[in-house]
């Protein structure tokens, strides 16, 4: 029976399946197999049993290997490393001669050395044309130089990532998924670019790993920060929790209480029980926050009779000016018509002063008045040209008057015109 051979041309490239044909291939071995651009080598990582005819994808069968690895094509396969890395150091000279801005990052011989494949990174296009030439002249052979991304640079290269292990695209990962932002904070990560980035400097790859676990758990959960009516009364939600598929609820009372998901879904918009309208109707009658008493329901105490109830006071009782109540009469009467007396006595010297302030605002009226007189009197009367007499304040106005009129505009100089 034909088996299915899982295929890879190098430790970080994809799989591609072939199918055994007569022979009996192990895992582990290294097979010669056709494809599009020649002749290759590659190393079987996998094989299974070869699908059904109605479970085949569709409806294409897989190409056979060519045949079994031996002993001389895998010395020609190290040659070809070792040219690879002779080419890799010739074509470094080649860029620095020519002064092209782009970084060489690896050389790929194909097996039976009909082409060869230079990778490189650079931040926009490059005009490459004289460094194909030299190498064209150097190995006499078909050359390709390939651009490619920062991930694919770190895929071929290799790194130590945050988690301390080698980077998953070098290990495991043969095709790049995109990653977004949104994903971090979904996942409610922070967002600071040192944490979340790897050693290409793109979003960690890893973040797309669970995306579709949070993606589950965030549509069963209610929305953060909005209130909903629950048999244990309204609550908020301020925040969920992946790993232990919780919710945490802020309650009436400014309690943070934490429930899992399946209790959620029975409390969530049901009627409130009976005891938590007990419990809520005798908090607001205690206060919201649980601070005082309500006043109508003791009575009020007076500390200096020893904490007995105050006597409800007559609300026809006479009351004094400020409206405090008069004092029982009693004991102390002389003291309180000293009191008394001296009030009197400090009622009797209050007109004295005003009075006293009263006739020195008159007399310095009167002084006012008198000197306003004697202005008045040392006016000058002077005749006009037409024989009216004017006084010294229309003088001086229309000597104000002449004077204005006497002024000539201020000429504005001109600037010379520039040259």
């Amino acid at each position: 029976m034909s088996q299915i051979l899982g295929v890879k041309f190098n430790d970080y490239g994809q799989v591609y399946y072939f199918a055994s044909g007569p022979f009996v291939v192990r895992e582990g071995q290294h097979v010669i197999v056709k494809t599009d651009q020649g002749m290759g080598l590659g190393k079987v990582i996998l094989i299974r049993q070869a699908p059904l005819e109605n479970e085949e994808e569709d409806g294409e069968g897989f190409k056979t290997i060519y045949r079994l690895a031996n002993e001389k094509d895998m010395e020609s396969v190290a040659e070809n490393e070792a040219l690879a890395k002779d080419a890799y150091t010739f074509s470094r000279k080649c860029i620095i001669t020519h002064k092209l801005g782009m970084k060489l990052v690896d050389v790929e011989v194909f097996f039976d050395r009909s082409k060869m494949v230079f990778y490189f990174t650079a931040p926009g296009r490059i005009d490459f044309r004289e460094l194909i030439k030299d190498l064209v002249r150097e190995y006499r052979t078909r050359i390709e130089l390939r651009q490619i991304g920062v991930r694919h640079e770190t895929q071929m290269l290799g790194a130590i990532g945050n988690c301390g292990q080698m980077c998953c695209c070098r290990r495991f990962m043969r095709k790049f998924v995109p990653v977004t932002i949104k994903m971090a904070k979904e996942q409610n990560l922070f967002l600071n670019p040192t944490k979340i980035s790897g050693i290409c400097g793109r979003l960690l790859c890893c973040l797309s790993f669970e995306q579709k676990g949070y993606e589950e758990f965030h549509r069963m959960c209610p929305r953060m920060g909005k209130k909903y009516a629950t048999s244990i009364g309204s609550v908020k939600v301020l925040r969920s929790n992946f790993f232990k598929k919780t919710l945490s609820l802020l309650t009436e009372d400014y309690e943070e209480r934490e429930v899992s998901i399946d209790e959620w879904n029975e409390i969530v918009n049901k009627p409130p029980s009976a005891e938590a309208v007990g419990e809520t109707t005798v908090k607001s009658l205690r206060g919201r926050r649980g601070g005082r008493p309500d006043r109508t329901e003791e009575p009020q105490r007076d500390a200096r009779n020893g904490g007995s109830p105050v006597e409800e006071r007559d609300s026809k009782k006479p009351r004094k000016r400020g409206g405090r109540p008069e004092r029982p009469q009693g004991g102390g009467s002389s003291s309180r018509d000293e009191r008394n007396g001296q009030a009197g006595q400090e009622r009797s010297d209050k007109p004295d002063k005003l009075n006293q302030v009263d006739q020195s605002r008159a007399a310095s009226k009167d002084e006012s008045d008198s000197v306003a007189d004697e202005s008045k009197s040392k006016r000058v009367h002077k005749p006009d040209q037409t024989g009216r007499v004017r006084t010294d304040a229309s003088v001086d106005s229309s000597s104000e008057d002449s004077s204005k009129k006497s002024r000539r505009p201020r000429r504005r100089r001109r600037r010379p015109p520039k040259k």
